[in-house]
């Protein structure tokens, strides 16, 4: 496969369920999730290589969890690129499942954190708020009617942001940091 065709000089590309011969503009709101979808996809795999070799998440190492996403988010991907793929609601389902199962874990919460208790913990901060941008996008794509985005897909793309915030709280939990809240000052 070559790194580059040239074929995209012009601003246009193909998608999966384009007829052939017709290009679509990349500045259509599809490409624009498709590239915040990769920013995700690549930040979590930033995540996965900074997560500690003992880090292990209700059973499962945090590395595979991790993995697990980024399978996910290539599904959304190739969903929002015209294939005919989507989550599967099992998926969703087991992502809820195990934000409840971390979420036991750890002390309750009363109040926004401070962001930043370790490098891991803080990759994982940043993979959450882009998270919530990417889940933004998918239903701004969904809602305009350029793309169908199956309802699946996007409930797995609302729990995202609950699982890289409980995957946060645990990290810090785990580093022995103790989470506080904003001052708020004025």
């Amino acid at each position: 496969m070559a790194f580059f065709t040239g074929k995209g000089d012009g601003g246009t590309t193909k998608l999966f369920d384009t007829p052939s011969g017709q290009r679509v503009t990349k500045t259509s709101p599809i490409f624009e999730a498709l590239g915040m979808l990769d920013e995700l996809n690549t930040l979590t795999g930033w995540c996965k290589a900074g997560c500690p070799d003992d880090f292990e998440v209700v059973g499962r190492h945090g590395k595979a969890v991790l993995r697990d996403v980024q399978d996910h988010l290539f599904t959304i991907q190739a969903e929002i690129a015209g294939a005919p793929t989507r989550v599967p609601l099992e998926s969703t389902e087991r992502l809820g499942e195990l934000i409840s199962a971390i979420e036991k874990s750890l002390p309750e919460v009363k109040s926004f954190l401070v962001p930043g208790g370790t490098e891991f913990s803080a990759r994982l901060d940043i993979a959450r708020a882009v998270s919530r941008r990417v889940e933004r996008r998918l239903v701004g794509l969904h809602e305009s009617g350029e793309r169908e985005v199956s309802a699946s897909s996007r409930a797995y793309a609302n729990r995202l942001s609950s699982l890289f915030y409980a995957l946060t709280r645990l990290a810090n939990n785990r580093a022995g940091v103790e989470e506080s809240p904003p001052a708020y000052q004025a």
